[in-house]
Order: C-alpha cells, then structure tokens, then sequence
C-alpha cells in the first residue's frame, strides 16, 4: 500500500519569542507518533512553511525525522524561487524526509506553464516522491484537472492534496472520480478542509491531508479508520460530532487560528504560539474555543 494513503498529520510549528519552540515541536511529533498516524507532513500550511528561514526550515524537517519514530514524514518546499525550492528539497532529502509537499507560491499571479514547469523542475532534481498541494486559499492558484492531469504523468509525482470537496455526497464523488479518470493509477488523491474530509474519503479520496490530524489526532482517526473501512454512516457521524469545531473554522476565517488556540489551550504549545504578524485569536474566543475542545472532549 501506498505511504500516501489514510491520514496524514499536518502539526503546527510553535513559535515563542520569534523562534521555534523546538520542544513543543517534538512533543507534537512525538503526539502523532504514538497515535499511529499514517504520515506527519511537516512544513505544511498550518506549519507555516512560508514564515521560516531555509536554516529553520531544514532543523523543524530533521526534528520531525528524529522524533517520528517509524511514522514517514513529508516535509513542505514552497518558496517564491524554484532555487530556493530545490535547496528545501535538498535539506529534506538530507533529513531523511519520506516524500516533499509543494504549493505553487507566487506574488505575482502564475499561469498553469508556469506551475507545470516548476513540477518539471522538481520531479527532475529529486527522487523523493511528490505531492501536488493545490490550496488556492493561500497561493491563490487554481488547479484545474488538465492540469492535475498534466503534472500527475511527470516521474515522481505520488499524491495529488485536492481543495474541500463538495458537500453533497453524489456532487463529491463526481468530482473525485472525474479527478481519478485523469491521473495515473498510483497517483493517490488526497482530500483537505476537514469539515469535508468525511465526504471525500468516502468519494473516494485515498488520503486525508489533516489539520486537526496535527493536533488531535484521535478524533481525525476515527473519521479515517471508518472510512477505510467502508463505514461511510460511521464516519460521516464522526465527522458530523466535530461540527462545532468545523463552524468554528468557517467563523474566524480558517483553521489555523484556531488550532493554534486548541494547542494552546491543550498545553501542547506555548501561548502566541503562531509567527508574527500573525495574530493569535481573542481570550473571547480563546474561551469558546476551550468550550468546544471540553465538550467534543478533544483532550484525549
């Protein structure tokens, strides 16, 4: 079976002080470990790739390794430069890294040449596997299934991390399907936006690319392993248990935010645990956050 497969756990990278807590970090790696996730992707969005310094990013890719035990782990390479690219693929490739996670980032906007040359690139300077990232929300790119369909026959593409897919059950394996019927056989499709990730794993999906996989990786688990399992109602309930958290997401503007806070509130990160200028949320909201993570009983 593909390592690209099942749940694979995005953490944080807890910052104090303008710096890496490289402590809370090990304890997050060491969490996910234990927890039998299927993969830790490091360096993800919710890790704020896009913040730390190549040196930075190097250390959190080999913290990761070091402590993930027998866990593979895929580090994220995005940066604006395709040299600054390939050195991150070089530090992963020194840190024992099991495959790397790329997002076409760009300042100004890309065209699909542009990206595709830029996985051509890639695919020809490493023998890590590969993961196409296609998460509009932040490099405001959007793949389109040509595309998908493109990139996915270079050599050394392995997993394909697709947006949220639609809501509606029949709606979201249409989709998936049109996907799968493009891309080669062994290239996985994995779902992300958690509130659908019960949808799409049921669609079809052969990954879940999890933020709260990062955090609390039991309740992302249960979603996974019913899936897997063919239990479509069973995942779709444990998936619909997490609506306060997923309605939490929708409101304050994403999930990052709002993971942070629950590590935070967990203990498993130091308060203001997210880069600057990024903001922490409210002690108003702090305190609806706890709420919730004590009623779903997200502590465990």
């Amino acid at each position: 079976m593909s390592i690209f497969t099942g749940l694979s756990a995005f953490p944080l990278t807890p910052f104090q002080n303008d710096a890496v807590d490289e402590h809370a970090y090990i304890g997050l790696i060491q969490r996910l470990s234990v927890a039998k996730v299927d993969s830790i992707t490091t360096l993800g969005s919710t890790g704020s790739y896009a913040y730390l310094t190549p040196n930075e990013r190097a250390r959190v890719a080999g913290i990761a390794v070091e402590h993930a035990g027998e866990t593979p782990v895929f580090a994220g390479v995005g940066a604006l430069r395709t040299s600054q690219i390939l050195t991150n693929i070089d530090h992963a490739e020194q840190a024992g890294a099991a495959g790397v996670l790329l997002a076409p980032m760009s300042y100004q906007p890309l065209t699909d040449d542009d990206v595709f040359e830029l996985f051509r690139t890639v695919t020809e300077h490493t023998e890590l596997p590969v993961i196409v990232y296609d998460n509009p929300g932040t490099t405001h790119f959007t793949f389109s299934i040509d595309l998908y369909a493109r990139i996915a026959r270079l050599p050394g593409i392995a997993s394909i991390k697709i947006p949220g897919v639609p809501s509606d059950p029949a709606a979201a394996r249409a989709h998936v399907s049109a996907v799968r019927a493009e891309v080669p056989k062994h290239v996985t499709i994995g779902v992300s936006g958690d509130a659908f990730a019960a949808t799409g794993l049921n669609a079809g999906c052969d990954a879940w690319y999890s933020v709260i996989g990062g955090i609390v990786p039991a309740a992302a688990l249960a979603i996974t392993r019913a899936a897997q399992e063919g239990r479509a109602a069973d995942a779709a309930a444990e998936s619909e248990l997490l609506a306060p958290l997923w309605r939490l997401f929708a409101e304050f503007g994403g999930s990052l935010r709002v993971v942070a806070a629950i590590a935070e509130h967990l203990g498993l990160a130091p308060h203001e645990s997210l880069p600057l200028p990024i903001l922490g949320l409210t002690e108003a909201r702090r305190a609806r956050i706890a709420e919730v993570v004590n009623e779903l009983r997200l502590d465990r």
